[in-house]
């Protein structure tokens, strides 16, 4: 059993999809998935990208991120903005609330625990 993987989106068919239609604040943003890894202990990685528009976002999970291309801003309830781009990184952690702006198709790549 080979024990790495390499993030080869050639290879893999993008799930489709977007927010719950009662969580769009603005926008039709729309999302493309890319599930590389699903490993034991509710542990994913792979690849995100969502084209622009607004939504409530809700986290249950643990997640790290590196944006790969795009602007995006992520605000929590009560917070200041925080503006993304190229080569920024990010965790959200469980009991994260707030909303999520894609100003500019954005592109991640994420490791989640759940």
């Amino acid at each position: 059993m080979q024990t790495w993987t390499t993030f080869d989106l050639a290879t893999i068919e993008p799930e489709e999809g977007a927010p719950a239609p009662d969580r769009v604040i603005e926008g039709n943003p729309q999302f493309r998935t890319w599930n590389v890894e699903e490993a034991e202990g509710g542990i994913y990685a792979g690849v995100w990208e969502a084209t622009p528009g607004k939504w409530r976002i809700v986290y249950d999970e643990w997640e790290y991120f590196n944006v790969l291309s795009g602007h995006s801003i992520i605000t929590e309830e009560g917070g200041e903005p925080v503006h993304l781009r190229a080569g920024d990184r990010m965790i959200l952690r469980p009991g994260f609330k707030g909303s999520w702006e894609v100003v500019e198709t954005t592109r991640k790549d994420y490791v989640i625990r759940v």
